[in-house]
Order: structure tokens, then sequence, then C-alpha cells
């Protein structure tokens, strides 16, 4: 188990260190949102090589559909401009690079190392097997990979509207019920990893912690509620929120 940790730790640090050169050198730190979800790709190739298990494998699909899906996605939309994520310039804001390479390269890498340990726990564990928690956690991970992949196709065809007939906000679709669908389907496969990983190699609570802190940066660090801030500015988005759930999926709000 140790050498998977280690062998993921040295991972997550050369993938760090690479992104943060390539944004150093094109001026734009939002190129990290493209390593987010690369980064546990790679830490679930790793531990998959290193581990030792059958189970470690099946993980390292999930991962590698959820990650890979949402690379390609982010890429589309961070390659498509030369501008900067209004979230980081907002966070980084006459700020020296170097105040971002700890502010978000060190602690997202830290984030991803620490989230994926049900992965990496799981793959070297030498007693892991299948268990009703596997099934269960790929459950879960399926519902999330739905809510996340259909709420970004939804959001897509929205912005691709002439600008003069679509409405100020999107509000149809999963974004009806949630006015973040994609961050709550990504909370749901993270807990389902959980589930899967914790399920087959028996370290349930030991490993809970991990999708704890990526349902927090999801809500509160990088995710949700970084971006209402600059959303509520937008006309028609504070009564869309008035009547919408924030997170969790629930029918709207009547708002007299």
């Amino acid at each position: 188990m140790l050498a998977v940790a280690v062998a993921s730790l040295l991972a997550v640090v050369a993938l760090v260190t690479v992104t943060a050169i390539v944004a150093r050198a094109g001026g734009r730190v939002v190129v990290v949102d493209i390593a987010w979800g690369l980064g546990f790709v790679l830490v679930a190739l790793v531990a998959a090589v290193v581990g030792t298990n059958p189970v470690r494998w099946w993980l390292f699909v999930l991962v590698a559909v959820w990650g890979g899906r949402l690379a390609w996605h982010v890429g589309r939309r961070v390659l498509a401009t030369t501008d900067e994520d209004p979230r980081y310039a907002e966070m980084l804001d006459g700020k020296p690079f170097s105040y971002a390479v700890t502010r978000v390269f060190v602690t997202q890498g830290v984030a991803l190392w620490f989230v994926s340990l049900p992965v990496q726990v799981a793959a070297g564990t030498d007693t892991a097997s299948w268990s009703g928690l596997t099934w269960i956690g790929a459950l879960v991970w399926a519902t999330g990979l739905v809510f996340e992949s259909v709420g970004d196709h939804q959001l897509a065809a929205y912005r691709q509207q002439p600008r003069d007939s679509k409405p100020p906000v999107m509000e149809t679709g999963l974004w009806r019920y949630t006015r973040h669908p994609n961050y709550f389907g990504d909370a749901c496969v993270w807990w389902g990893i959980w589930l899967a990983g914790a399920g087959a190699s028996g370290w349930v609570l030991a490993t809970v912690l991990s999708p704890v802190v990526m349902a927090y940066f999801l809500l509160f660090a990088t995710g949700a509620k970084l971006l209402e801030r600059t959303m509520m500015q937008r006309p028609g988005y504070p009564e869309y929120a008035a009547r919408t759930s924030m997170f969790f999926p629930l029918p709207p709000k009547r708002v007299s």
C-alpha cells in the first residue's frame, strides 16, 4: 500500500510542476482545470500498475471515464479563448505568480492526492475483492456521471444560442432543479468511487474524508461558491437563485 501511495504522490508532484510551468509560460492559471481531471486518471493508472489485485483496474476504468471526459470538456472551453477564467482572475488580481503556485497549484495537487486515496488504498490492498459496496459505488458513480455530462451538454447548448434570443439564465433541464448539476455530479462520482474502493479494500472509515474534501472543494473552495460571486452580477441570476437549489437537485421554490 505504501508503494502505491508514494508512487501516486510522485506522479502528482510531476503533474503539478509541469502544469505550473505551462501556466506560467501561457500567462493563464486556468490550465490547471484541465490537469485536474487528468491528474486523477494519472494517479489511478499509477495505482493500477503498482497495485496487486484485479479490483484496481475496475477503479481505473471508473476514474478514467470520468477524468477523461472532464478534461476533454474543460479543455475545449479553455483552449477556445485566451482569457483568464474570472474565478482565478478575481482570486489572483494584482498578486505575483508565486501566489498562484501555493494558492492554486500546490493546493490542488494535495487535494488531488488526498481525494484519490480510496483508489490508492484499494489498489494497494492485497486482500481487496468485489463486494456489494463496490457495485453500489458504481451505481452512485454512474448517477454522478449522468448529472455532470448531461448538465455540461445542456449548458453548452444554451451558450450556442443567439445572444439576443436566449434567456438571460440557463434554467431548463437539470438546471431547473440545481444551479450546479455538474458540481453535484462530480461529488456523486467521488462518493461512488469511495464506496467502490472502500468496499473492496475494507478501509471504509479510514478513507471517508477523501470524498468529504472533494465535496468541500466543489461547494466552497474553487467550485460553486466562487462561481456564484460572478454569476450573481448577471441579470436574472439572483431571481433564479432564489427559486433553485444551489447544489442538491430539488423542485423549484415558488417565489412570490
